[in-house]
Order: structure tokens, then C-alpha cells, then sequence
């Protein structure tokens, strides 16, 4: 995995902790069968690349794709 997909993630979300279990859940959900929200990146050559479903979860949260609601306890 790439680093800058973290950074890319932490940068939008802003708490790593909150990042961990979203990252997680979208995850789990394009796993179970929802589709991804992006499209698939492509390399040099046109080719699309293979990437992991976290992966695929942090590209979406970096691009503002997957949201969260913060609920005071």
C-alpha cells in the first residue's frame, strides 16, 4: 500500500483514529459487495492497477467520496 494514500486520507479526516474505523467499515462494505466509488486508477500504460479494498476505502475518503457524522456522546 502507499503511504500517500494514508496521508491523503488523514489529510481530509484529520484524526487517525477516526480514519482507522472509517477506512475499516468502507472497507468491509466494498467486501460484502458495494461498488467502489471511484474509478479504477490506471498506470503509465493505460492498465488498471490492482488495488486492495482498503486501498480502493482510502482513495474514496481522500477524494471526499465517503463522509462521516461526528455525534457528541
Amino acid at each position: 500500500m502507499e503511504n500517500s494514500y494514508i496521508a491523503n486520507a488523514l489529510e481530509v479526516i484529520g484524526d487517525k483514529n477516526v480514519l482507522v474505523n472509517l477506512a475499516a467499515k468502507r472497507a468491509s462494505q466494498i467486501n460484502k459487495g458495494d461498488h467502489p466509488l471511484i474509478d479504477t486508477p490506471r498506470d503509465a500504460h493505460n492498465r488498471p492497477l490492482v488495488l486492495s479494498t482498503l486501498e480502493i476505502a482510502l482513495i474514496e475518503i481522500a477524494e471526499g467520496k465517503v463522509t462521516f457524522e461526528h455525534i457528541e456522546a
